[in-house]
This record gives structure tokens, sequence and C-alpha cells, in this order.
């Protein structure tokens, strides 16, 4: 049941009921899919026929219904857009699915190529509130599992602030040396020379960042060996999954990002001494020790979606420490984690890290989701395949209508759009939502709120 619209609202859809298509502007706004933050624009489109010039299509932002064309925001993050995030999350899920059991033009045979499930994590930078499986935390208490203190340092005086945001914005380089290592430990292994190797096999991944508790980047990867030709080439017998588990040991205790010299400390980042490495076996594995494809990619595509904010801190840039910390609902460590990363960045010495850029994100500057080139599909090819379909809707339902759109390769498409704002209108709002826009939403215009692709059938 939708609440009863505010008086604002109720006169703006008369109106619009009244002097244009209502269901047009519903339908619109529909297209969204919920989005929660709507991208606002204000332009034109023109399709022309190639060979007579005749205009055959026109959209200008202003006469569509809402009165400006409205787009998905396409934020991976839950905690901004949960209709878009859980359309990346689904497109995670495929993507890492292809790799492991083929489809969405991956073939079924690199189901047999070895393959690993391997977490890394990050090393230690003081003593913490934790859970420990054989009993009680070292303070002496057992926390629940939803206990604030977890993740928090017993000590938080001497716990290593400025060596933990360093590592987080070292990781992506630790990951890539990491990668560097696991080939020259694969060719170690099969006695051969690294060029030799890159003509007889192929390391593919697809990994995931996730922030522990106490705000330090970990690495979850689906690790996977092929033929020199990627993920339709089967590689050598000689390729184990028990050789790849043993490369990767080997590989996470030799890598090294070397970090800055401050105050006299020199910083290198390696991984952690915790290191777990799983098989992933058939498909429909249902054991407790290995793991199958499918709980693989599902867990994977979860944590595509989140970010720093399930360390307890933000989830927006922070533009002044002063203002957005105070009363922003941040734990006292995060706060310390942020601050620390805004002094950092004032040091010319660490002016490449941004530090103050990413300075919500506790340091950390790489992308969520990463994969290889050989591993799968592409979330640009997913994305693509998705518009596709949207136009060959658009274009059934302008032929049913007795407008029939000309063949995409005989149109030329000239288009001007300009950003214009973000959110929804009140009256938007409560047709998205059946709800009031909630409070200090700012301008109406660029308040916030659910998405699809309309550019499916616009762009």
């Amino acid at each position: 049941m939708h609440a009863p619209a505010p008086l604002g609202v109720t006169r703006h859809l008369t109106a619009l009921a009244r002097y244009s298509d209502l269901s047009a502007y519903a339908r619109q706004i529909q297209r969204l899919g919920g989005c929660e933050q709507p991208v606002r624009m204000e332009g034109h489109r023109l399709d022309v026929h190639a060979a007579t010039g005749e205009v055959v299509r026109e959209i200008v932002g202003s006469s569509l219904p809402a009165g400006q064309l409205l787009i998905r925001c396409n934020n991976r993050r839950a905690t901004r857009c949960a209709a878009c995030a859980e359309v990346y999350r689904k497109d995670t899920f495929h993507l890492v699915t292809a790799g492991l059991s083929g489809g969405k033009g991956i073939g079924p045979a690199v189901a047999g190529h070895p393959r690993v499930f391997a977490t890394f994590t990050a090393p230690s930078f003081g003593p913490v509130h934790n859970r420990p499986s054989g009993g009680r935390c070292r303070c002496g208490s057992s926390h629940p599992d939803d206990d604030s203190a977890l993740g928090t340092p017993l000590d938080p005086d001497r716990y290593d602030y400025r060596a933990a945001v360093l590592w987080n914005a070292h990781a992506g380089a630790l990951w890539a040396r990491f990668t560097t290592y696991l080939r020259q430990q694969i060719a170690s292994r099969a006695g051969i020379g690294r060029s030799a190797l890159r003509d007889c096999l192929k390391v593919s991944y697809a990994k995931v960042a996730e922030y522990q508790r106490r705000g330090a980047v970990h690495f979850h990867a689906v690790i996977r060996l092929d033929g020199p030709d990627g993920a339709e080439d089967s590689p050598p017998a000689w390729a184990t999954t028990e050789l790849l588990a043993d490369a990767i040991r080997s590989a996470a205790r030799l890598a090294e990002a070397p970090g800055p010299v401050l105050d006299g400390r020199s910083y290198a980042f390696r991984f952690g001494e915790q290191l777990d490495i799983r098989p992933i076996r058939s498909v429909d594995f249902a054991g407790t020790s290995e793991l199958s494809s499918r709980a693989v990619a599902a867990y994977i595509a979860k944590y595509a979606t989140k970010g720093a904010e399930t360390a307890g801190t933000l989830d927006r840039p922070v533009r002044n420490p002063i203002t957005d910390l105070i009363g922003s609902g941040v734990t006292d460590h995060a706060r310390q984690l942020i601050l620390t990363c805004w002094h950092l960045g004032t040091l010319s010495e660490l002016e490449e890290l941004r530090l103050r850029k990413w300075a919500h994100m506790l340091g950390f500057r790489g992308h969520f989701s990463t994969k290889s080139r050989a591993y799968s599909v592409t979330l640009s090819a997913l994305r693509q395949e998705r518009a596709d379909h949207n136009e060959a809707l658009a274009r059934e339902r302008a032929a049913e209508a007795g407008h029939p759109l000309p063949d995409p390769d005989t149109v030329l498409v000239l288009s001007h759009w300009r950003f214009a704002g973000t959110g929804w209108t009140d009256a938007e709002r409560f047709v998205a939502h059946g709800a009031p826009p909630p409070d200090a939403v700012g301008p109406s215009a660029t308040s916030a709120v659910p998405v699809l692709d309309s550019m499916g059938d616009l762009a």
C-alpha cells in the first residue's frame, strides 16, 4: 500500500494527468528499476539515417515525461544504492561462475581446470579484540558476534595506525607482486623457465577485496590454471591443483611491496601469516572442507558490493575531517584510521597515494573486484548484453505502436547530454516508492533513492 501523497505531490501528479501522459511518466521512472540516486541529464539525441540524412528519431530531455533524462547511478555499494548494487552483485556472480563452470562465451571444459579459492590476510598492526575459536579474547571476555568492540585495538595508544593505513594503500601493489612471484614459483616447480611457462600455461584469477573488522583489507581470490590460450585451452598434465596450492603458499610468503621511509622508519608490506587455500571441485559439490563453484561465486559477489563501511566507517569521501566525523556514527577506531589518512595525506613523499581522497576507504584505492584478462567474460560485456536487450525491447514496443525504428546499422547517433543533478523529485519518489521524501535531502530535484538502464533505450 502506498502512503498518502503529500499535497504538493498530489498537485504535481494531477497537473501531469491533465496535461500529459501520466503513464509515460510512471514508465520512465519504473525503468530505473529502483535506483536510489538516479543521475539527471539535460540535452538531446538525434538518430539520423546514414544514407539520406533523414532524422528518424529525436529525443529531447526537456520533452521527456520527467523533464530530464534519468539514468541509473550504477553504484556498486549496497549502502549507497541497494538496487544498483544488486545488479552489480549478480553481474559479478555470473562473471565468476563463467570462469568456474563455463557460460557467457566460456566453454564448459574450464570446469576441469585446476583452481583454488584463496584468502590473503593483512599482517598484525597490534592486538585487537576478537573471537578466537579456542576460547576467550585476550581481554578475558567472550565477545558476541555483534559486539562493536570486535576488531578494535586492545591498546589504541600502541596500535600502529600508520602501518595499517599504508598497508591498505599498498595492498594492490602487493597483489601485483604476488602474481609475478606465483608464475615464478609455478615455473620452478615445473622445472622450466618463465618464458617457457608462457608457452604452455596461463594463470587466471578473479579476486575481491574485503575489509576485516579492524579496517585492514584482505583478498579473496579464485586462481585457475589454463593452457596458453586461456580458458578454452587445457593446461599441461603436470599443472595440478596441488602444485598450484603449493606455489601460492610460496609466492604469498615471498611477495613484498616496498613502502615509504617516514621518520627514519622504512616500510615494506607482506601478507599476513594466515593464508587459507581450498580446492574448488564440481559445480554441485556440497562438502565442508572443499568448495563448490556456486558457493565461491556467491561469496565473491557478496563482498563485491561492500565497502569500508563494514569496518564501521564512512561510505562517502571525507571533505572535512572535523565536520564529517563529528556525529557521523563512525567508531573511534575507524575515526583514527581516517584521521591518520588525512594527516599522512599532507606529506609530499606520499602524494601519489592520494590518502586524503581515499580516507573514507582507510587508504585503499584499488578496485574492489578485479580479474585477469583471460579469466572470463567482462562486466562491460555483461552490461552491453543488457543494453542490447533493452534496445531490442524498445524496438519491439515501437513496432507494436506502429512506429518501427530503422535498422541500427543504418543510423548515425548524434547526442549531447550534460549532468543536471542527482536524485528524485518528491513526485518521482512517490511514484517509484509510494513514500514521502526523507528528511534533509536538500533541493527536491537533487534529493536521493532506487534504478534499470533507461540509457538502453536512449544512449
